[in-house]
């Protein structure tokens, strides 16, 4: 079994992206690698109003979670495109929205409430804080893996 999951990765056929966050953009993909090209060619303007819809969460708040600017996000909706790194962190906000809500066991406003809170593990910075950057979100999904895991954090 592991000689076959070697060999489709060695073919490029890379274990497919999250359902979860491929929905929260309304994105269908065939996986990792189809993402990606999505990602460096832009994802459209439309990803990031269905992420905002998605989530629950209010429109700054998910705004600012991607480091988008209401000025650029005017342009892009004309454009009617991110520039791949906008798309990068959109895919990472709507990965950590992801991850919460499944620690939460899909309880979206018990997730949006952990994502809002001052964390100790974080210094007392909130998540959505600290998901702004990647590093910052390393950490979240740190935290999220260490409390999906039952260890005191």
């Amino acid at each position: 079994m592991l000689t076959a999951k070697v060999e489709s990765v060695k073919k490029g056929s890379a274990v497919p992206m999250n359902s979860d966050v491929e929905s929260l953009l309304g994105l269908k993909t065939t996986g990792t690698p189809e993402l990606l090209g999505q990602v460096k060619r832009g994802l459209g303007y439309n990803s990031i109003e269905h992420f905002i819809r998605k989530t629950d969460l209010p429109r700054d708040e998910a705004i600012g979670l991607l480091g988008i600017s209401t000025r650029t996000l005017a342009r892009r909706k004309e454009k009617g495109r991110l520039s791949p790194d906008e798309s990068d962190r959109l895919v990472r906000a709507a990965r950590i929205i992801s991850q919460t809500r499944r620690l939460f066991e899909g309880d979206a406003d018990a997730a949006n409430r952990w994502l809002k809170a001052s964390q100790p593990a974080l210094g007392g910075s909130t998540p959505t804080e600290y998901a702004q950057t990647e590093i910052g979100a390393r950490e979240v999904e740190a935290l999220i893996a260490r409390l999906e895991h039952g260890v005191f954090s």
